[in-house]
């Protein structure tokens, strides 16, 4: 399996491996790494699947991506990652079954739950494989790498709990300074391991965003300071969320020959691009239900073609926090697929983008093909995500989070009769807590080793949206411990 860049021309340029990829995040042209081609998934191995632990099953489909790891090696990788010691969430009597279970709410609507890992969000499941892979790529190499991300919220504390500790890595993790939860600053600043470095940027996520690309870019430094991404720029975190929808389908389908409908909270579109990947694999997606909150900028290009990032200012604060993003990385793999795999148009649309600008694809032949994608979309507000959490309590006694609650919305929208609908969890409602209680008028329960996180000492450095600061920053950390 050989990975090539959305803006490099693949006859002319290096055809890499997994390991090659993995610790780099951005392609050296600023592009985003995808599989040469998908390898087809047949039905015959999808009812070999059936039955198989969440172990057996994602190293069944990383498999199909990653050959440069010996499969001995890969298999114990995985299975060192999905345990139930890992994703019990404290739960007296949890089993390996448990890991990311489905929860019927209604015959045809079910959620999986993908948030019972150790920071309680979905990020975890590609998160922790992600360190165990570094750790071990690391090893093989004599090498240390410095990561350095940005989050929105829950990317940022699922990356330093899969790192902490770890041997030849350091996390500077970038966040936006109080756009976050209370619990999810607290998840992050109140880790006091030696290799953790948090970053508090004056501004917006997808300012932080820019910094990372930013950095990232900027080759002689990159090279020098080691500099490796986590974000879900980085291909092993989307590869191993397909495996989440292999999961979802195993479960709530008999046959092979059955379709199922995912609906996903999209924030910087990599778990739902994971799901695009799925489906071009050849696991029966009928569709793709992209739901956003109110920065829907996606939703925007779905319906009308045009993809309009906003401006700091346009970019709204809202109570699904995670989601608060314009510029979403993930999309630019989306667009190198719908528009043929056309590098150079990829470099030329995403020109538009890096400057500021647009553009739009509706007088596009690839636009009249969206259809084939599987694609449809939807929005939810502050109101509709209330609505959805108190009516989901009363009716099914389900407590979802904000985000969860966004893509339940929109899964009721667009709901066929037809076929299941499962609606992708993306995180427990305890790390929403003030949105909760103004929604059901009662806290949400959290594990006992989150109950008064908010009031430890916390540690994080606050500065401007400054490239150069935070290149600053960076290298007087490493320079000072090395």
């Amino acid at each position: 399996m050989h990975y090539i860049s959305t803006r490099g021309d693949s006859r002319n340029s290096i055809q890499r491996t997994f390991t090659e990829i993995l610790l780099g995040g951005l392609a050296p042209d600023g592009g985003l790494y995808l599989p040469e081609s998908y390898l087809q998934i047949t039905r015959v191995e999808l009812d070999r699947w059936r039955g198989l632990s969440y172990a057996d099953l994602a190293f069944a489909v990383l498999s199909k991506f990653i050959d440069d790891i010996p499969p001995a090696d890969l298999a114990a990788l995985v299975g060192k990652t999905y345990t139930a010691e890992v994703y019990c969430n404290g739960r007296a009597g949890s089993l390996a079954s448990d890991i990311a279970p489905i929860r019927w709410l209604e015959p045809g609507l079910a959620l999986l739950e993908l948030s019972n890992g150790p920071t309680l969000a979905f990020k975890d499941m590609a998160m922790q494989l992600l360190g165990n892979l570094f750790e071990y790529v690391l090893a093989k190499k004599g090498e240390e790498v410095n990561i350095l991300g940005a989050t929105s919220g829950d990317t940022g504390s699922a990356a330093e709990y899969a790192m902490r500790g770890k041997h030849g890595l350091r996390v500077f993790m970038l966040s936006p300074h109080d756009r976050m939860s209370a619990f999810q600053r607290a998840q992050m600043y109140s880790l006091q391991d030696a290799n953790i470095y948090n970053i508090a940027v004056r501004g917006m996520f997808d300012d932080a965003q820019d910094i990372v690309k930013a950095v990232s870019n900027d080759l002689a430094f990159k090279e020098k300071y080691r500099i490796g991404a986590v974000n879900s720029i980085n291909w092993a975190r989307v590869a191993a969320q397909v495996v989440y929808y292999f999961k979802g389908y195993l479960a709530v389908t008999k046959s092979s020959d059955e379709q199922v409908d995912f609906a996903v909270p999209s924030g910087n579109f990599g778990n739902i691009c994971a799901g695009h990947i799925a489906r071009m694999m050849g696991l029966p997606i009928g569709r793709l239900v992209m739901a956003t909150n109110e920065n829907d900028v996606l939703d925007e290009f779905f319906r009308t073609g045009v993809y309009r990032p906003r401006s700091t200012a346009e970019t709204r604060t809202t109570s699904s926090p995670s989601m608060d993003i314009s510029k979403a990385s993930n999309f630019e793999r989306f667009v190198f697929d719908l528009v043929g795999r056309d590098p150079a148009l990829i470099r030329q649309l995403w020109t538009k983008i890096d400057a500021g600008g647009s553009f739009d694809l509706s007088g596009m032949p690839c636009f009249a093909d969206l259809p084939s994608f599987g694609f449809v979309s939807g929005k939810s507000t502050h109101a509709d995500r209330l609505r959805t959490i108190r009516q989901t309590f009363e009716k099914y006694g389900v407590m979802v989070d904000t985000h969860t609650a966004d893509g339940l919305k929109v899964a009721l929208e667009m709901r066929m009769p037809e076929r299941s609908m499962v609606v992708l969890e993306t995180a427990l409602p305890a790390k929403f807590e003030e949105t909760i209680i103004e929604a059901l008028g009662r806290q949400p329960e959290r594990p006992a080793r989150f109950v008064g996180i908010e009031n430890l000492p916390q540690r994080v450095k606050v500065m401007d949206v400054s490239v150069d600061e935070v290149k600053r920053y960076i290298a007087h950390q490493i320079d000072v411990r090395s």
